[in-house]
């Protein structure tokens, strides 16, 4: 049919197609239904077989990631540096050298100290992009602000330390602009009143015009008391300062002085700042401890693996306790998620919420496996045994339960669930965009799954298949207008019984966790998976969250409507613009093996202490 049709294009007399057709017994017809059938495949061709970001059916495994030639991904890559271009243009045009940019109204909100956050924050990503125009151009404000200024009376400490300290910083180390190592050096030093507590935690803010750092609330929350090691740390290291390098000590023997033996060894969210102890027993991988956790496993990778009593604190104790405790998986389509508990005495309680925030922890598993020897600590002088034999019976049994299980494959796989969870809570939205906070179904009676559970299960029946939670899930497909809230949690939400979860913050903030796994499982294993599901990401944020002069944080992530608000914070060009650009450029600038990037991704480069600054620095 092909030869016939392509006899017929070549000749464009009408009495000689006519006379062809009847010599070959062939009607009208014949002709409509071919160049049908033609233009049917064609259009399945190209809307569908040739859409190389869409998953396709394979009989291996149910799914297909096709293979991409660097040339797509360099094009995909492009693809973000625009997008960072448009909205850092636009911050230029409308709020510079404010904090942010309102991308509704084309306004500018001064949210973070009115020292031009989005601009520094901004500085390493535009060097990583190569973007020198833009970069230069934002130097000047740089240099002249004035970090003490009599109205600079409640500036937060933890996200100016992580925002712009770290910020400064990170330039600093791409460019070795001893400008911006001075300007870093001034910052941290107006923000250090902040330790002067009796605990050694940082208090919530700082005075930076009259040296007065304090607040009235006597309680911190983990993060924002353990979110500063990296920085003080690379600061010391830079410009020999010994007070920088003990700041950056300070949690650590703060931390090592508490009584963990409740919770596990792992650090729970709320410390009191006077006494240095903790104020309860709720344990955390989301809002108000994530970074907390991160920096333990990141200080120690930062100082060129020297750093052991974090080491001991991050990927031992607490992982094993966050393993063992805290990962569930869900009874439909049994995707594994991390959530919180709280305990009083003997009561123990899960919300079974997962949030967003806690989908940086599956980058961080898959950081601690391809850095680390899971399964021969001991080369690193490390006594597991000695780690847990202070805690309960209860915790001392189940880290032994882990000795079933080769350690670096169960934190590998439980960085590829949870990752995977995080994508399909996108994915599962007419939007693309991922929810803030899901509740988590259980199963009849209210029954839990926890993963380590599953996992023996499996374990005993052979091993066979992919582990519980981990394995290619399908994207929930359903009713979006059946889906409860939070304020209506009655039983009548029958069409989304199928979906794992209830969504309970609609919104959508830019954030960047679950593509910072993304880009760490890429460079980690090499699976081209997350590339594709980065891909999607940022399709969908170009498509729903774009306005006129940037990006926007929208509401309703499950409908087909949703709302633009009029947020375009720091961090999408600091974090979530960074990562999708070098998950899809080949050949990474920023290696997970010589650079560490702090909570807001800014990379530090990985260094070493010399002897006599072991000495000077008491960290012998």
């Amino acid at each position: 049919m092909t030869i016939i049709l392509g006899h017929i294009l070549r000749n464009n007399s009408t009495a000689k197609i006519a006379t062809f057709l009847r010599h070959k017994g062939i009607s009208i017809r014949h002709v409509t239904f071919a160049l049908a059938l033609s233009i049917a495949l064609w259009t399945l061709y190209y809307n569908y077989l040739s859409r190389s970001d869409e998953l396709q059916l394979s009989p291996e495994n149910g799914f297909y990631y096709p293979p991409e030639t660097s040339k797509v991904w360099s094009d995909r890559a492009l693809q973000v540096k625009n997008a960072f271009l448009h909205a850092y243009h636009g911050y230029e045009r409308y709020a510079f050298p404010h904090d942010e940019l309102k991308p509704l109204t084309n306004e500018s909100i001064n949210n973070f100290n009115g020292w031009g956050v989005t601009a520094v924050d901004s500085l390493d990503t535009m060097l990583l992009m190569g973007l020198q125009e833009e970069y230069k151009r934002a130097l000047p404000m740089v240099r002249q602000t004035n970090f003490s200024l009599p109205e600079n009376f409640d500036v937060p400490f933890f996200e100016t330390t992580i925002r712009y300290l770290g910020g400064l910083l990170s330039a600093y180390a791409l460019t070795k602009d001893d400008t911006l190592r001075a300007r870093a050096d001034v910052l941290g030093t107006l923000l250090s009143p902040v330790f002067k507590s009796t605990s050694g935690f940082p208090m919530f803010s700082v005075d930076t015009y009259s040296d007065y750092g304090g607040s009235d609330n006597p309680v911190g929350v983990l993060a924002e008391i353990s979110s500063f090691q990296l920085e003080y740390a690379f600061l010391g290291k830079v410009t020999s300062k010994k007070e920088h390098v003990d700041h950056a000590t300070t949690a650590t023997k703060a931390f090592a002085k508490a009584n963990l033996s409740l919770s596990g060894g792992m650090y729970p969210t709320r410390w009191d700042i006077t006494t240095g102890t903790p104020t309860d027993l709720q344990l955390s991988a989301g809002a108000l401890a994530d970074s907390g956790h991160e920096y333990t496993l990141k200080q120690y990778l930062l100082t060129a693996k020297t750093d052991k009593a974090n080491l001991e604190a991050s990927d031992i104790r607490a992982t094993t306790h966050i393993i063992n405790n805290l990962l569930f998986v869900s009874p439909q389509r049994q995707l594994l998620y991390i959530t919180d508990m709280s305990a009083w005495e003997d009561d123990i309680e899960f919300s079974h919420q997962f949030e967003h925030l806690a989908c940086f922890f599956p980058g961080l598993l898959a950081l601690g496996v391809h850095t680390l020897p899971l399964d021969r600590l001991d080369t690193l002088g490390i006594n597991v045994t000695d780690l847990f034999k202070d805690l309960p019976l209860k915790h001392r049994k189940a880290y032994e339960a882990l000795a079933h299980f080769n350690l670096a494959d169960l934190h590998l796989w439980a960085a590829q669930g949870l990752a995977q969870t995080c994508y399909l809570t996108y994915a599962d939205q007419p939007t693309g965009l991922g929810p803030e906070t899901v509740q988590m179904r259980l199963g009849d009676n209210n029954s839990e799954t926890p993963w380590m559970e599953a996992m023996q299960v499996w374990r005993t029946n052979g091993s066979k298949g992919s582990p519980p939670g981990v394995g290619d899930k399908r994207q929930w497909v359903g009713d979006f207008n059946a889906t409860t809230t939070e304020e209506d949690d009655s039983d009548s939400d029958t069409a989304a019984d199928t979906r794992d979860y209830e969504i309970r913050n609609h919104d959508y903030y830019l954030r960047p966790e679950a593509v910072e796994s993304f880009y760490i499982l890429w460079r980690t294993t090499g699976d081209v998976r997350w590339r594709h599901r980065g891909w999607a990401v940022f399709e969908a944020i170009e498509r729903v969250t774009k306005t006129p002069s940037g990006y926007a944080s929208i509401s309703n992530v499950d409908t087909l409507d949703p709302e633009q608000s009029d947020s375009m914070p720091s961090y999408f060009l600091a974090e979530t613009l960074k990562y999708l650009y070098l998950l899809f450029i080949d050949e990474d600038p920023v290696p997970l093996d010589k650079w560490v990037f702090n909570t807001e991704a800014h990379p530090f480069p990985v260094f070493q202490w010399s002897t006599s600054e072991k000495a000077i620095y008491g960290l012998l």
